[in-house]
């Protein structure tokens, strides 16, 4: 999906952030290994019931929220492409002696380690989408690994959120897809904690590539919100308003800050 530099710089990176995320404040490891679940209001909203349903998580990273819909009644399957990532989630699951599967695969390449699997539900959220260069191959996948009559659920960043320098004042990246990337220098991750410099490269989409990309894979779009907040303050702009609730400084819900969709698997396989 990516150029041959691109993948592995931004593995490399998310192997650090891992590390880091695995003893940071934001993830509180230790807190959600007390029994506190890492969903949001609006997670378990969108998503409802899981009880009994299989589930499998996409860019799931270090598997919190994996864990959390387990917790609910889900047979779970988390998927990242960090390594690192993977062996974090899979040492929670077994400090929690909970029945979880983790698995190590880049989007586009799904089936080498879950083959041909089908879930009822397939669940995305929080920052996910600018690091895949094309959502075509995704939503393939999305496609493919549903039952039928399966629910795909994501949570994401709204790409207006994405427009914004580090102030929030500035408009400094573009609204629409390009196919070259953006490339960074990156020395701390969003969740604190320094590291050397190191490269990594992302992507914009407006919300015409996701809801075209979903649509052209066969699926059914059946519900879109956006909200005027963010669940999670990962940006030096936002302010908290309300517990658990983040808004811009400068523009206090003026604009969206977060999108979901539910999308639905035709009922019978083509």
């Amino acid at each position: 999906m990516t150029g041959p530099a691109e993948v592995p710089a931004n593995q490399a990176l998310w192997d650090v952030w891992s590390h880091i995320h695995r003893h940071s404040e934001m993830y509180d490891v230790e807190r959600f290994l007390a029994g506190e679940s890492s969903l949001t209001e609006i997670d378990r909203a969108v998503v409802g019931d899981v009880a009994g349903k299989s589930l499998l998580h996409l860019q799931c990273h270090m598997g919190t929220d994996t864990l959390s819909w387990a917790r609910l009644g889900a047979r779970v399957v988390g998927v990242d492409f960090s390594q690192v990532a993977i062996d974090h989630a899979r040492a929670l699951a077994d400090r929690l002696a909970m029945d979880a599967e983790f698995q190590r695969a880049e989007i586009g390449a799904l089936d080498r380690v879950i083959g041909d699997r089908h879930f009822d539900l397939i669940f995305t959220s929080y920052g996910v989408l600018s690091w895949l260069s094309n959502l075509q191959p995704w939503a393939r996948e999305i496609a493919h690994h549903l039952a039928p009559g399966g629910h795909f659920h994501m949570v994401e960043f709204h790409p207006t959120l994405g427009l914004f320098d580090h102030d929030g004042k500035t408009v400094a990246y573009p609204y629409f897809h390009k196919a070259e990337p953006f490339v960074f220098e990156e020395t701390e991750s969003y969740a604190g904690g320094s590291h050397p410099p190191m490269a990594c490269y992302q992507w914009s989409h407006s919300l015409a590539d996701v809801f075209g990309s979903l649509l052209r894979a066969g699926l059914k779009i059946i519900e879109f919100k956006e909200y005027p907040f963010c669940c999670h303050n990962c940006y030096e702009f936002l302010r908290e308003e309300t517990p658990g609730r983040y808004v811009m400084k400068e523009y206090p819900g003026l604009i969206p800050l977060l999108f979901s969709i539910t999308a639905k698997a035709p009922s019978k396989c083509k």
